[in-house]
């Protein structure tokens, strides 16, 4: 009881305003099941599809793994999970986006969707691999009712590293002639921009140091300080007492 007999008032918990954050409307999950369960339906066709057309190789390719960690932190409702794949590839997929939309429009592009268009590419691969355009909007959704984790900036680094270690290291390399043509070779751009030949501009390993700084210093650095700026923190989610 509050003096004069009245009963203390309770104070809903403050959310920032910022153009990033979005209001939660339950008290015990901030992402609502139906999305959790749509997404976990995609990831449930797309998956089995992949492994059976381009192998579990496929899985290293950054955006893919990213599909991965947003399904984990969706259910966990991590906000680091979440952080990760939007430092990592926000900006990549908002230009694949904005190519595609450029070549759905007007038929000319940078040639990155080229293949989405392409009539020799199974329909089926071609509709799960739209996924690219719809996930940077989901990944700003999350980030939006989760917060954004300033360690994702390490920890994707750290993971971007090691995974483009082990493509340079351990899989097929551009160029290579493969018993499956859908197998994928060059994964994360560690040979060079073209599949068909190695690039031969720099020795193989200068040119994948440089590559990984590149990622790093020029797509994920700027998109953690965005990040920084205008999402909300993980603390300033939190209810206040």
């Amino acid at each position: 009881m509050a003096a004069g007999g009245e009963l203390a008032r309770v104070h809903p918990p403050h959310y920032p305003s910022t153009f990033l954050n979005v209001t939660t409307s339950s008290p015990t999950s901030r992402i609502p099941l139906w999305l959790k369960l749509a997404y976990s339906a995609y990831l449930a066709v797309l998956i089995p599809v992949y492994l059976k057309y381009y192998g579990p190789t496929n899985f290293l390719f950054l955006c893919d793994v990213s599909l991965l960690l947003t399904l984990a932190g969706i259910w966990r409702e991590s906000a680091l999970l979440i952080s990760m794949p939007t430092v990592g590839i926000l900006l990549p997929q908002l230009f694949w986006s904005v190519d595609f939309l450029l070549q759905l429009c007007v038929g000319k592009s940078t040639g990155l969707t080229g293949y989405m268009f392409e009539a020799d590419h199974s329909l089926l691969l071609r509709g799960l691999s739209v996924f690219h355009g719809w996930l940077p909007f989901l990944l700003i959704f999350l980030v939006a009712r989760l917060g954004y984790d300033r360690r994702a900036l390490p920890a994707w680094s750290l993971l971007c590293t090691v995974i483009c270690l082990a493509a340079f290291f351990l899989l097929p390399a551009a160029g290579a002639v493969l018993a499956d043509p859908l197998t994928p070779r060059n994964v994360n751009y560690v040979h060079g921009l073209d599949d068909t030949k190695p690039q031969t501009f720099l020795p193989p390993l200068a040119y994948l140091i440089l590559w990984i700084s590149a990622m790093i210093g020029i797509v994920v650095i700027p998109t953690h300080f965005l990040l920084k700026k205008f999402a909300p923190s993980v603390k300033s989610l939190l209810p206040s007492h």
